[in-house]
């Protein structure tokens, strides 16, 4: 798993329970310089009759992670965003012990752009590392907001499916308000889609 892992350029191996982690392995990992992680935790969904959010099945799925600088943040957001009836996998990380956003901000990515879930949220100090993680993986458009309206243009304009939150720049109600909102805000499509297409188009050409 390591060095596949290293191969693919991933950064992190996650394992269950099940999985013998042996000294040779955590050796490999040190020299490839890649983290051995626990298993992303799926938080229960809220009871769904708070919300008033309309989506399919498939689209209830939020990947969630932070980095040590985000991680109280994340655990309250964690809270939040299932009473709006979607499934959180928390992908880490799980203290404030010092990390490496990179790291997670690209496994929320990754889930995002395989379909794993529908949309992430990646919390660290500022939010603007992250993005620029998050903007890397081909397929996401991920969008750092600190205020309703740009968390509102960045899904009606730009359809974005990644949103990045400074833990130590918003304080925790304005930080829900600016996830309410990017839950609950629907892509519009019509005159954005053509910008939304070149956006696209630059990522395929220079993306390969």
């Amino acid at each position: 798993m390591v060095i596949d892992a290293a191969r693919k350029g991933e950064r992190v191996v996650y394992y269950d329970a099940a999985t013998l982690i042996t000294a040779a392995a955590r050796d490999r990992a040190k020299q490839l310089q890649i983290k051995i992680e626990p298993q992303a935790v799926v938080a229960p969904v809220a009871n769904q009759a708070s919300t008033n959010l309309s989506v399919t099945d498939q689209d209830k799925t939020l990947a969630l992670g932070s980095d040590h600088g985000g991680f109280a943040l994340k655990e309250i957001l964690k809270q939040f965003i299932q009473t709006f009836g979607y499934t959180v996998i928390d992908i880490g990380t799980n203290s404030e012990e010092a990390c490496d956003y990179p790291d997670f901000a690209f496994a929320v990515g990754k889930m995002v752009a395989s379909g794993t879930a529908s949309k992430g949220i990646m919390i660290d100090s500022v939010g603007v590392a992250s993005a620029m993680v998050g903007n890397k993986v081909k397929g996401i458009r991920a969008a750092c907001c600190s205020d309703e309206f740009s968390a509102r243009s960045s899904r009606e304009h730009n359809n974005a499916n990644m949103l990045t939150l400074g833990g130590k720049v918003i304080g925790t109600e304005v930080a829900k308000s600016i996830v309410k909102v990017w839950l609950e805000t629907p892509y519009a499509g019509g005159r954005h889609q053509k910008r939304v297409d070149k956006i696209n188009e630059i990522e395929q050409r220079l993306m390969k």
